[in-house]
C-alpha cells in the first residue's frame, strides 16, 4: 500500500468514527443544531476535501460533469436539505471505493512492474585483466561483459567463455532454465543462475531486447480497445444527461402535480446523482484490460495496446510464415551438387556459395558459412547486390557469381535444370555458367503442429501458409502440420497482394492474424489487423512492425493469447452488463422515491467493488 493510500484509509477511519460519534450524540444526547452541523462539516471537510477541490478545478478547466462534480453536487444538496449524516456517509463510502479502486490499480502497477523488473543496474565489462562496472547505456558494440552467478544480463550478446543456466522467465513465461554456452546468443533480461560465462555484446542498450520489452510495456496503455472508447464516449453524454434529469427530477413534479413538495424531490434528485456515478464502468473496463495484458506479459506475450488484445478475441483467419516462424530456422546444408559444367569441384562450390553469402546474416546464409568452415575472407567479394525475393550477385575473386532461386537463374537467363529435393535449393552459377545446387534443410518446429491442431480445435479453420520457399517444400511442411492453404515462392510484394485478397473474405467482425520474424514480413506485418513477430529470432523491422511480440518464438503462444483475450473479453462485458444493468435498475427506484440515500451509496460502491474484482481476475491468467 502506498503512502498517500494509507493516508487515504486513516482518513476514512477518522471520518467513519466522526460519523458515528454525531450519529450516537444525535440519537442519544440534545445537541445544539448549529454545534450538530459544525460537526458534520467537519467531518465532511476531512473526508471530502479532495473531491470538492477536484471538482472545482475540473469546472475551471471546463470538465463540469465527472464523477467529482456529481457527488460534490448530491453531497451539499444532501447538507441544504437537512440531510448531515446521509451527506457525510454518502462521501465516506464514495472514499471507501476510490480506496479500493487504488489499491487494485497499485496492485495491477505492481505486478507489471515486478514482472518487467529486468532492467539491468550495471554491466561488468572486461579490460584486459580488469573488470570495470559500467552503465549499460555506456557499453559499445564487441565489448567483453563478465556475468557471475546471480547477475542479470545486461545486454544481448554471445557466450565467448563458461556455460551456464539462465532464468528467462521474465522474458518467456518459461520456468525451465535454459542451457547456454559457448556461441550461444543470450537475451538481456535473463538470470544467470549457477555459471561464470563471458559474453560478446551484439547490440547496445537501446537495441537490446530488455530496453524494448520495457518500452513496449510501458507504451501498452496508450492504445485503447474500442470497449474502453466506448465508456469514454458513454460518460461523455451520460453523465449531463443525469444532471439533467435529476435538475427535472427536482423541480417540475412540485410543479406540476406534487404543490409545494420540494424537499422529498429534491432529495429523490440527490439520491438520482449518487447512483448515477459510472465509477465502476470507468475504473473496471480499463484495469480489466491492463490486468490482461499483465496476463499475456506473464506467458511471454508483450501486446502493444489493449486495443489488440481485444482484436485477438475475434480471430478468424490466421496466416504463418514458414521459416523462423513454424520451422526453427536451424538450417543444415544437406546436400551438395556440383560438377554440372565440370569446371568446379564440390568443394569449390560450396566456398563460392560461402562468400557470395558471406555479408547476409540469414539463417541460411549462416549455415552456409558453417558448412564452408573455413575462415572468409570479406576483401575477396565486392560488389555485393542483394536482390529481394531472388538471391545475391557479388563480384568473387573477379568471378561474377549468382547464388539463388530458380527465379534468380531465370531472371538472369542461366542455363539449368530444375530440381526437385525437399528443403531449400540454392542454386550458384559463376560468370553466366551453372555450376551446381545445396540443399537446405530446416527442422519444424515441436509446437507447430499442436498450435494448428488447438487452431482448428478453437473453430479457426482458415489457417494459411505464405513463403518464399519453393512449393515442394512448402507443400511438404503445410502436409506435416496439417495446413490446407498454402502459397509458395513469393516475393515480399507478392505476400502482401495475397494479404489484400484474404482480408476481404473474412467477416466484419473477423480479424486476421499474420505471425512471421523476418524483415521482409514488416509489410505483411504492418497490413494485418493483428501482426505477430518472433521476439528471440526476430527481426528489428518485423519487432517494430508487429502488435504483438512472442518472447520464447514458438507459434503455441498464439493460443495462449487467444485464451487470454477471450477471458479478458468475457470479464470486460461481465462488467459491462453488471454494471448498466445495476445502476439503471437502482436509477429507476430513485426516481421512484423506491429507496434512500444510504441504499443508493451502497448499490454504487458495492457494484464497483464487484467490477474492480472482477477486472483483476484477467491479471492473473497464468497458462
Amino acid at each position: 500500500m502506498t503512502r498517500g493510500m494509507k493516508k487515504n484509509l486513516y482518513r476514512i477511519i477518522i471520518a467513519f468514527v466522526g460519523l458515528l460519534l454525531g450519529m450516537g450524540a444525535q440519537r442519544y444526547l440534545s445537541f445544539n443544531p448549529d454545534v450538530e452541523l459544525i460537526l458534520y462539516i467537519i467531518i465532511y471537510v476531512i473526508i471530502g476535501h479532495d473531491v470538492i477541490k477536484g471538482a472545482a478545478g475540473n469546472i475551471i478547466k471546463g470538465q463540469v460533469f465527472d464523477e467529482n462534480f456529481l457527488m460534490s453536487i448530491a453531497t451539499v444538496g444532501a447538507f441544504l436539505v437537512g440531510e448531515y449524516p446521509e451527506a457525510v456517509g454518502v462521501m465516506l463510502f464514495y472514499q471507501v471505493g476510490e480506496l479500493f479502486q487504488s489499491y487494485a490499480v497499485h496492485r495491477s502497477r505492481k505486478s507489471i512492474s515486478e514482472l518487467m523488473d529486468i532492467r539491468p543496474d550495471y554491466a561488468n565489462i572486461k579490460e584486459g585483466d580488469a573488470v570495470k562496472k559500467v552503465s549499460p547505456e555506456e557499453v559499445q558494440i564487441g565489448a567483453v561483459m563478465v556475468i557471475k552467478p546471480g547477475e542479470k544480463v545486461p545486454l544481448d550478446g554471445t557466450v565467448l567463455e563458461g556455460s551456464t543456466s539462465l532464468d528467462t522467465a521474465a522474458l518467456t513465461g518459461e520456468a525451465m532454465p535454459k542451457e547456454v554456452g559457448i556461441g550461444d546468443f543470450i537475451l538481456s533480461g535473463s538470470i544467470n543462475i549457477n555459471g561464470y560465462i563471458e559474453v560478446q555484446v551484439d547490440s547496445n542498450f537501446a537495441e537490446s531486447t530488455v530496453s524494448k520489452i520495457l518500452d513496449l510495456v510501458e507504451n501498452a496503455g496508450s492504445k485503447k480497445a474500442d470497449s474502453e472508447k466506448f465508456i469514454t464516449k458513454f460518460a461523455r453524454y451520460y453523465t449531463p444527461g443525469v444532471v439533467i434529469f435529476a435538475v427535472l427530477l427536482a423541480v417540475l413534479p412540485p410543479l406540476l402535480w406534487d404543490r409545494g413538495n420540494f424537499s422529498d424531490w429534491v432529495y429523490r434528485a440527490l439520491t438520482f446523482l449518487v447512483i448515477s456515478c459510472p465509477c465502476a464502468l470507468v475504473i473496471s473496463i480499463p484495469l480489466s484490460f491492463f490486468g490482461g495484458l499483465g496476463g499475456a506479459s506473464r506467458n511471454g506475450i508483450l501486446i502493444k495496446g489493449s486495443n489488440y488484445l481485444e482484436a485477438l478475441a475475434h480471430t478468424e483467419m490466421v496466416v504463418f510464415d514458414k521459416t523462423g516462424t513454424l520451422t526453427k530456422g536451424n538450417f543444415k546444408v544437406e546436400k551438395k551438387v556440383s560438377g554440372i559444367s565440370g569446371s568446379l569441384t564440390e568443394a569449390e562450390v560450396l566456398e563460392a556459395a560461402a562468400y557470395a553469402e558471406c555479408y547476409s546474416n540469414h539463417p541460411i546464409s549462416l549455415s552456409i558459412q558453417k558448412a564452408y568452415g573455413g575462415e572468409i575472407n570479406k576483401e575477396r567479394v565486392t560488389d555485393v547486390s542483394e536482390i529481394a525475393g531472388y538471391g545475391l550477385k557479388v563480384k568473387f575473386d573477379d568471378k561474377t557469381v549468382l547464388a539463388g532461386n530458380e527465379k534468380l537463374m531465370r531472371k538472369e537467363n542461366i542455363n539449368f535444370q530444375p530440381v526437385r529435393e525437399i528443403g531449400t535449393v540454392i542454386h550458384l552459377a559463376v560468370n553466366g555458367i551453372y555450376e551446381g545446387y545445396l540443399v537446405v534443410a530446416d527442422e519444424i518446429k515441436e509446437s507447430a503442429k499442436s498450435t494448428i491442431e488447438a487452431l482448428k480445435k478453437a473453430g479457426i479453420n482458415d489457417i494459411y501458409m505464405l513463403t518464399g520457399d519453393r512449393k515442394e517444400t512448402a507443400v511438404h511442411v503445410a502436409e506435416q502440420l496439417g495446413i490446407d492453404k498454402v502459397y509458395a515462392e513469393l516475393l515480399p510484394g507478392d505476400k502482401v497482394d495475397i494479404m489484400e485478397s484474404l482480408l476481404h473474405k473474412k467477416t466484419k467482425a473477423g480479424k486476421l492474424l499474420f505471425t512471421g520474424d523476418g524483415i521482409n514480413d514488416a509489410p505483411v506485418l504492418a497490413r494485418a489487423d493483428i501482426g505477430i513477430a518472433m521476439g528471440g529470432v526476430g527481426s528489428d523491422a518485423a519487432i517494430e512492425a508487429a502488435d504483438m511480440v512472442l518472447m520464447t518464438d514458438e507459434p503455441i503462444q498464439i493460443i495462449k493469447g487467444i485464451e487470454i483475450a477471450k477471458k479478458t473479453q468475457v470479464i470486460v462485458k461481465q462488467n459491462i452488463i453488471f454494471a448498466l444493468g445495476i445502476k439503471f435498475g437502482v436509477l429507476l427506484l430513485a426516481a421512484m422515491g423506491m429507496t434512500t440515500m444510504w441504499a443508493a451509496v451502497f448499490a454504487d460502491v458495492g457494484v464497483s467493488v464487484i467490477a474492480i474484482c472482477n477486472a483483476m481476475r484477467a491479471m492473473g491468467r497464468k497458462l
